[in-house]
């Protein structure tokens, strides 16, 4: 079974992000060092969203982001970027969405988390990173990370691993579901083999069926 190292934990509640010649938002983007973090249902203890539309809830619980991106994207912008620079909670080292499935169940710490989905990234990380183009190229390369639900609330701390306990059986990608939803919105075979993921997030899942039925009609 599949193992990861944690590189970094993080979390943080909502705050004014000041960006673009003194503009501000109100995000929860900005995290900050965890030596642990005590994962719940509804996300993880001291870490909150602003835009409880489109983030948070229990299908996105705790968001998981490859340290294997951060090379390419320091290279490719010639910075350096800050810790859990993308907002997420676990900054995991090998753990990419080629090699991660939708409904992929993992054990880490005291916690169980699953797999939901490829994360949606929003316009928030160029504010938050100062680079305008980062947010076209992840949609582009699909290193946007992935979100999770928690199955069995639990301590993690940054010494533990992340250890596979089981691998979804439709074996779906977070790469390939990336890839899908970015690039290919009207392939319906591919969607459906996405919907056919019973661990699948109910956002994603009505996304893709809304699609699916406008393809249909």
């Amino acid at each position: 079974m599949e193992t990861y190292a944690i590189e970094y934990l993080a979390a943080g509640r909502p705050k004014m992000l000041t960006y673009a010649e003194g503009k501000e938002m109100e995000t929860g983007i900005v995290k900050k060092r965890a030596e642990r973090l005590y994962a719940a249902e509804n996300g993880c203890r001291h870490d909150d969203v602003a835009d409880k539309k489109n983030h948070g809830g229990k299908d996105r619980a705790i968001c998981i982001y490859p340290h294997d991106h951060y090379p390419k994207w320091e290279e490719e912008f010639s910075v350096t970027l800050d810790r859990a620079a993308f907002g997420e909670n676990i900054t995991a080292m090998g753990m990419t969405e080629e090699n991660v499935c939708i409904g992929d169940t993992y054990r880490v710490g005291e916690a169980v988390i699953q797999v939901t989905q490829g994360r949606i990234p929003c316009d928030t990380i160029n504010k938050r990173t100062g680079l305008n183009g980062l947010l076209a190229r992840i949609i582009e390369t699909g290193y946007a990370g992935f979100l999770c639900r928690v199955l069995q609330k639990g301590e993690i701390r940054q010494t533990d691993k992340i250890q596979l306990v089981e691998r979804d059986p439709h074996e779906v990608s977070v790469a390939f579901a990336l890839h899908t939803y970015f690039h290919h919105p009207k392939d319906q075979e591919a969607m459906q083999t996405i919907l056919a993921v019973d661990a699948l997030a109910q956002r994603w899942r009505d996304k893709l069926q809304a699609r699916l039925a406008r393809l249909t009609v």
